[in-house]
């Protein structure tokens, strides 16, 4: 299935239903920035107040659209609307309700209300205006509760459990106040013992299909709305520690000094030079810390971050084995000692070959003789976890200049429209490739 020969299966839906839609979108976004836990910047964590809030004011929305909605047992929110056969399996779509700390608006939160607005106009299609669903499958929306992971320091929480890959080391992770995971659990209303119901099994997912804006900027730079997702980043995080020695600022000549933060600083630079020289690989340290932390000491110790990136687990693994010679070779000079702890390492997630078709030609189906763009995702998505019971599939919209995790982020009503439409067609070629 190419672009080339796509036709669209909802195309007499009027031009200016996908309009509404997408003003209605866009309105709720705005509705769901207000849910935040400070004023004047949105901030929604895992198991909070606002975790509460947000899931009854989309699990409304949901059943707007004649979807059942609950609240499964890891605090994910999900609508589910069956097919005439209610043992059939469902086409998940979906994203995340959750944010980072100031964020910006449309994060996951478009994904999910996009997969919403699908079903609104795939059950309006339906045969006399009620739910008699021409695809083999049922649909559900989910709106997974913690991919960003700010507030226990784990990603990807809600979409794990659903993937069945609940770690019990998990429990005992904490948040700044001190508050365990399972004690959140609790408070929340949720029983740790039963998070394992909120997974699922293969045999009940046909796949998942995201929406999501994209985190960078090359279809702004393109001029392009809509992208195919051909894959997740593999990922690797570390936690580093440089050890020198606290000397007195003033009393100590440089010969003597053994700066740790200098040798950070230098190991800094060093992470941007080698991965701005390799191909599809991002280094990036988001986190530096000196200590003794006076300003009339030489710092005996630094810490610091490294968020390592790319689109293929060998050349990701190659370039922390170049940057891991350049530390020895730098602290070596610099007579400091260091060592790195991995704290997170998550492999590349390639999206499955049916759904890139069906979401390339749904893109097709919008712009006729358009050969839409192939990106891959540098930035992580719950997909990453639900791509080990089904297959997965994303498709990205425009941000312009690619601001994200910021209360700049952007995505235009035009584009939402556009993409609104591909989506649901996506959804509807798929139906039609699973038919008998």
């Amino acid at each position: 299935m190419t672009a080339a020969t796509a036709h669209p299966r909802i195309g007499s839906v009027a031009p200016d239903a996908f309009a509404s839609a997408a003003r209605r979108i866009m309105g709720r976004c705005d509705d769901l920035a207000s849910i935040s836990a400070g004023e004047g910047r949105i901030t929604r964590v895992y198991l909070s107040p606002e975790h509460a809030r947000v899931n009854q004011v989309v699990a409304a929305w949901m059943r707007e659209v004649g979807m059942t909605a609950r609240t499964d047992a890891a605090g994910n929110l999900t609508g589910v609307l069956p097919a005439a056969d209610p043992d059939a399996p469902v086409v998940m779509l979906g994203s995340h309700l959750d944010t980072v700390t100031d964020a910006g608006r449309y994060d996951g939160i478009l994904g999910v209300l996009l997969g919403i607005e699908v079903v609104r106009l795939l059950r309006e299609r339906a045969a006399d205006g009620g739910w008699q669903s021409p695809f083999p499958f049922g649909l559900e929306v989910a709106a997974f509760s913690d991919e960003e992971g700010t507030r226990f320091g784990k990603a990807l929480l809600g979409s794990s459990a659903v993937a069945g890959a609940w770690e019990d080391g998990w429990w005992d992770l904490t948040d700044a106040d001190g508050i365990t995971l399972r004690e959140a659990y609790r408070a929340f209303g949720l029983d740790p013992e039963r998070v394992g119901e909120a997974a699922r099994t293969s045999e009940r997912l046909v796949g998942y299909l995201e929406a999501h804006i994209e985190q960078g900027v090359e279809l702004d730079r393109r001029g392009e709305p809509l992208a195919v997702v051909s894959s997740i980043a593999s990922a690797r995080r570390f936690q580093v520690v440089v050890e020198g020695e606290a000397r007195h600022a003033g009393g100590t000549p440089y010969d003597m000094r053994r700066d740790a933060l200098l040798g950070a600083s230098e190991a800094a630079l060093a992470v941007e030079r080698i991965c701005s020289s390799e191909h599809h690989i991002i280094g990036t340290v988001g986190r530096l810390e000196a200590f003794p932390g006076a300003v009339n000491v030489v710092p005996g110790e630094a810490r610091f971050s490294i968020d390592l990136r790319g689109e293929f687990d060998g050349a990701r693994d190659a370039t922390w084995a170049r940057i891991s010679a350049e530390l020895d070779a730098i602290m070596g000079r610099r007579r400091l000692r260091w060592a790195a702890r991995e704290v997170h390492a998550a492999p590349a997630l390639f999206c499955d070959p049916l759904l890139q078709d069906v979401v390339r030609a749904g893109i097709g189906a919008t712009d006729p003789g358009a050969e839409p763009a192939t990106l891959f995702s540098p930035a992580g998505h719950d997909g990453m976890t639900i791509g080990s019971i089904a297959p997965v599939g994303m498709l990205f919209l425009r941000n312009p200049d690619g601001i994200s995790h910021h209360p700049d982020e952007a995505v235009g009503t035009a584009d939402v429209a556009v993409g609104l439409r591909a989506f649901a067609e996506a959804v509807a070629l798929l139906g039609e490739e699973r038919l008998p």
